[in-house]
């Protein structure tokens, strides 16, 4: 008979073994403290005062052990994760947008939540929120338009404590940066009019979803305007060259002498596309875009 010898009972601050996933357990033994303090310390919990050295002590002990706080459990604690989530936008976006997005990242990283971005092509209304609430996020920040009050509603019962709409309405029971798309087509009209053109096209993308954005700026050049001699002729248009080439064919036939492009993307389509049926830029039509793009300054002449 083999007799397996017994295994020495663990001293308070021997590690697990090598190959064992660490809990919160094993950190607070190696720190000398009980697991709630463990939760508080790494959780981040400002409501109960722990030392600085006990903080150091917990933080050190989890760093030797490759310990890291379970999500799933302490968002069941919690009644929410410390996720922020953002649905990938329907429609395609800018650079501008894409820094704004980046800059946020990191105050929210700075702030320890996490920005999860979510893939939620054909996904709209209560069906897209029924998808995002089963993550529990604590807040959704949303580009874009697609959901209404009751997908709200729906967020609002998974335990989000915030949803943020990002565009050119606000939605009921969402928090919502409103981007004035009146009245960025408001300047450049009035901009183009100023500078003596009156008779004014624009564009208006044929790409799905940006209408949204692109109908406000078009009325808010009609609005700028209005009570003038000028004269504002609607100009549908898709991003590709095929598209450009053929609005810039029937230019002259149109008659305009200025176009505010939507934006310097359009913009920088459309003025390649004049130039290439010998329109010069900006003596015979000006060209306006918007976002202020890098590009667009590099471009002759510059947009």
């Amino acid at each position: 008979m083999v007799q397996i010898p017994k295994a020495a009972a663990p001293s308070s601050t021997t590690p697990p073994l090598p190959h064992s996933v660490p809990t919160s357990a094993d950190v607070a033994r190696l720190a000398g403290v009980s697991r709630a303090t463990v939760s508080y310390v790494l959780n981040n919990t400002s409501a109960v005062r722990i030392s600085e050295p006990t903080r150091r002590r917990v933080r050190a002990a989890a760093e030797e052990l490759g310990y890291v706080p379970h999500a799933a459990a302490r968002s069941l604690r919690a009644g929410h994760s410390r996720i922020v989530l953002m649905p990938t936008p329907a429609v395609p976006m800018g650079p501008l947008y894409h820094g704004f997005i980046d800059e946020l990242q990191g105050a929210l990283g700075r702030l320890d939540y996490t920005v999860v971005q979510h893939g939620s092509v054909g996904l709209r209304g209560e069906e897209a929120a029924r998808a995002w609430a089963e993550l529990r996020p604590v807040a959704v920040l949303l580009p874009g338009t697609g959901i209404g009050p009751e997908g709200v509603a729906v967020l609002r019962r998974s335990g989000a404590r915030a949803v943020v709409t990002i565009g050119p309405e606000a939605v009921e029971g969402a928090h919502a940066v409103l981007l004035d798309h009146h009245s960025v087509g408001r300047r450049a009209g009035a901009h183009l009019y100023a500078r003596g053109r009156r008779r004014i096209g624009v564009v208006v993308p044929e790409e799905r979803g940006l209408g949204v954005f692109s109908r406000p700026r078009l009325e808010g050049v009609r609005r700028a305007l209005s009570g003038t001699d000028g004269t504002v002729t609607e100009l549908p248009l898709g991003y590709d060259e095929e598209s450009a080439a053929r609005l810039a064919a029937r230019w002259r036939a149109l008659g305009l002498d200025a176009v505010f492009a939507y934006n310097d993307e359009y913009a920088m389509l459309l003025m390649r596309a004049l130039q290439d049926v010998g329109l010069r830029v900006p003596e015979e039509t000006a060209v306006v875009g918007a976002d202020d793009l890098m590009l667009g300054r590099l471009l002759r002449p510059r947009l």
